[in-house]
């Protein structure tokens, strides 16, 4: 066992990037330089593990690294250098490069000098503020030629769609210590859009896809419309690939419009998905999904879904037609029957319900619907324990707001989201109750560094049931508190009141909190810990002394598009016997 345990050590050691071969630089710098720039240079000039044999070796590896110095210098503005490759008088011999960057070129006064005809007046304004260099400044390469790429994309999106640049000019005066800028721009023609030209449709109908272009013919070409054409149809998520893109000059109308093409390939007509769960709590589960894609020839898709388990077992169809009646709107009807089994209550039914929704901007969405179900619940009566069964017809009417300012829906390190629910409810039937059910939360990610390994999350939940005590609503339409996506660390419905015989007895009032730290260790590896915190009221404010806290740990694996998650938790303090810890699986960020 002792010759094993040296073995490994060994092995260690050898294996260690400490006794791996030590990399030099590929040549000593030598002279008075800013750190910034000194800096800049050794990551360019590099290193390397490779042995230098003799002098011409040495020699040839400086001249290669003053040759990497020198760009690096005009790229930052400085023209009188002096660079000298050399090498060491020492054996083995080391390349040398001795450097005196001399005086830093600073900005002249930049132009542009138009090729053929000018833009109008008040483009070639605008053109002129996007060069956006100060006189005075530093003359680093790399701002000058950002500017001409701002010149070109200010043309482009006032609707010179053919603009581009020539050759520049490029004055370096050593008298005045100055870089002076030319920009050689072509402008074109003012381009006006024409309507679309489908060449590769699928199973399309023309006139709706015309539809979406959010342009009328003879407007300005804006880069900015076609872009949102090509995502609206992404967004329909009907096509494997869809181009968008301006028509050349030879394809425009004969009174000088031009038309935008449209390239879309189909993805496969039908789809199953099939999926398995297992929980410690509620055991197997399984669900299968059968899609038909584009039967209507308008991006529509038809969905028949089944799925069961011990807690939530239910089948149904649903259709969804995005950009129903107007682009950017999504109408959504679903059917299906059901049947869940929990902790709390029983409940069987069937329900039907619409909704729509509109995206503004980006990453905003305004849903509104409405739903019908007939069900049967059963539960618990609350002082006496004896089951309470109901039949109740339930008329639902929806109003929900996302405003999503995060940077990624499924890894976001930085920004916020906000969202707020309103669901104005009719109940019939054994009970009849006019309630409102209200829901907002709010999410905030803080980077802590510019590469945003190491990230701040929070998140606050706040939820409220108007007009009616714990007993009058449903038990299926209280808050609960507790789980994968609630308060980690207790089990689902965990968390708030109990009838004496411990069922989660559910509330009117929902405060549910969550602070994450999210540190990335290298590029497909991470973990996260995290505190919860969660209360539910079930008939007067939240009682903050009851809140149930739960911490833990875990780790992240970088899927590319998202985070395969593993995470740990366990109750701060039980509070009625809870399991010590909680495992949750998941893909995504926790929020």
């Amino acid at each position: 066992m002792g010759r094993l345990l040296i073995a490994v050590a060994a092995s260690a050691v050898i294996c260690s990037p400490a006794a791996a071969e030590h990399a030099d630089p590929r040549a000593v710098i030598e002279g008075e330089l800013d750190p910034e720039l000194r800096a800049n240079m050794e990551r360019v000039i590099g290193e390397t593990d490779r042995p230098i044999e003799n002098r011409f070796e040495a020699r040839r590896r400086a001249r290669a690294a003053a040759e990497d110095a020198i760009a690096v210098l005009r790229s930052e503005g400085y023209f009188a250098y002096v660079v000298e490759p050399d090498v060491s008088e020492a054996d083995p011999p080391r390349p040398l490069v001795r450097i005196t960057p001399g005086r830093r070129f600073v900005l002249g006064e930049a132009a542009i000098a138009w090729q053929g005809e000018q833009p109008d007046a008040e483009t070639a304004s605008a053109a002129r503020g996007a060069v956006a260099l100060t006189p005075g400044a530093p003359g680093r390469a790399g701002d000058v030629v950002a500017a001409e790429g701002r010149i070109v994309a200010t043309l482009q999106d006032r609707g010179y769609a053919d603009a581009l640049s020539q050759p520049r000019d490029v004055i370096v005066d050593h008298a005045d210590h100055t870089v002076r800028p030319t920009y050689k721009i072509v402008a074109g023609r003012l381009v006006r859009l024409d309507g679309l030209d489908i060449t590769q449709g699928g199973r399309i109908r023309p006139a709706w896809l015309r539809r979406l272009a959010p342009w009328t013919s003879g407007e300005r070409y804006d880069p900015k419309d076609v872009a949102e054409l090509e995502r609206r149809l992404l967004d329909t998520g009907v096509y494997d690939s869809v181009t968008v893109a301006l028509a050349p000059p030879e394809k425009a109308t004969p009174d000088g419009l031009r038309p935008v093409v449209v390239s879309l390939s189909e993805r496969a007509r039908r789809s199953i998905e099939g999926g398995a769960s297992y929980d410690t709590a509620d055991g197997l589960g399984v669900n299968v999904r059968w899609t038909h894609y584009n039967r209507l020839r308008r991006a529509d898709t038809l969905a028949l879904f089944g799925q069961l388990s011990t807690r939530d077992s239910r089948a149904g169809a649903q259709v969804s037609l995005p950009h129903w009646r107007r682009p950017q709107q999504t109408l959504k009807t679903t059917a299906a029957a059901y049947r869940v089994r929990t902790d709390a209550y029983d409940e069987t039914g069937v329900g039907v319900e619409a909704d729509i929704t509109r995206r503004y901007g980006r990453t905003s969405y305004v849903t509104v619907g409405a739903s019908l179900d007939l069900s049967q619940t059963e539960e618990l009566k609350a002082g006496t324990l004896t089951t309470l069964g109901r039949d109740l017809v339930t008329i639902g009417t929806l109003a929900d707001l996302l405003l999503d300012r995060s940077n990624d829906p499924l890894n976001p390190t930085s920004g916020w989201r906000l969202s707020a629910r309103l669901e104005p409810t009719l109940i019939v039937g054994d009970t009849n109750l006019p309630y409102l059910r209200a829901v907002a939360q709010g999410i905030y990610y803080q980077p802590l560094d510019k590469q945003a390994k190491t990230v701040l999350a929070g998140r606050l939940r706040l939820g409220r049931i108007l007009n009616g005590t714990v007993d009058q609503i449903p038990a299926s339409q209280r808050f609960y508190a507790g789980g994968g996506g609630s308060v980690r660390g207790f089990p689902y419905q965990a968390v708030g009141p109990r009838l004496d015989d411990n069922t989660p007895r559910g509330g009117v009032f929902l405060f549910e909190s969550a602070f994450e730290v999210r540190r990335d260790l290298t590029p497909k590896w991470g973990f996260a810990a995290f505190v919860d915190a969660g209360a539910v009221g079930s008939s007067g404010a939240v009682d903050f002394m009851d809140l149930a806290v739960g911490a833990g740990f875990g780790v992240r694996y970088n899927l590319g598009f998202a985070p395969i998650r593993v995470d740990i938790a366990t109750p701060v303090v039980k509070r009625r016997g809870e399991a010590p810890f909680q495992v949750y699986v998941s893909i995504g960020q926790s929020f």
